[in-house]
């Protein structure tokens, strides 16, 4: 039979405010049960659900996708190793690409300062005569794989 937490007890257990536990909720992240009072009580297993927000969100990733991969996991159970491999390796290729676009901006970053111009309009060294402002807007270096 599933353990049941009151949103107070999740929110002590994880360090989320309750109020961002109820937006999570109205997300559809989570899922709480109604109590005759109509309280909420959620499934212990969803203290592992909020941590999983939490490091979603610090790796830069957007509620909707976050929402798509707690919606592999099942309802009414603990989510089992096997679940949490699952939304593990589809999320590498989503990390990989924040990482490489990390790391070009990185090595980038290092040409742009040691050049000293600091101006895409003018740079000889990555923008010569301005081909990226006829590319499109924004930093195209930095966001656009090689």
């Amino acid at each position: 039979m599933p353990s049941f937490i009151t949103i107070g007890e999740l929110a002590r257990r994880t360090g989320v405010k309750t109020s961002a536990i109820r937006f999570y909720e109205e997300k559809g992240l989570l899922q709480a049960l109604r109590t005759s009072g109509n309280q909420r009580r959620f499934l212990r297993s969803d203290i592992r659900r909020v941590s999983f927000i939490l490091i979603a969100q610090k790796l830069g990733l957007p509620l909707a996708e976050i929402e798509r991969e707690l919606a592999r996991l099942p309802q009414g159970r603990t989510p089992s190793a096997q679940d949490w491999a699952r939304i593990s390796r589809s999320m590498r290729r989503a990390i990989e690409d924040q990482i490489a676009m990390l790391e070009r901006t990185r090595d980038r970053l290092d040409g742009c300062i040691g050049c000293g111009c600091l101006s895409l309009a003018k740079c000889q060294l990555y923008n010569a005569e301005d081909v990226k402002g006829r590319e499109g807007p924004g930093p195209r270096l930095v966001l656009a794989p090689d």
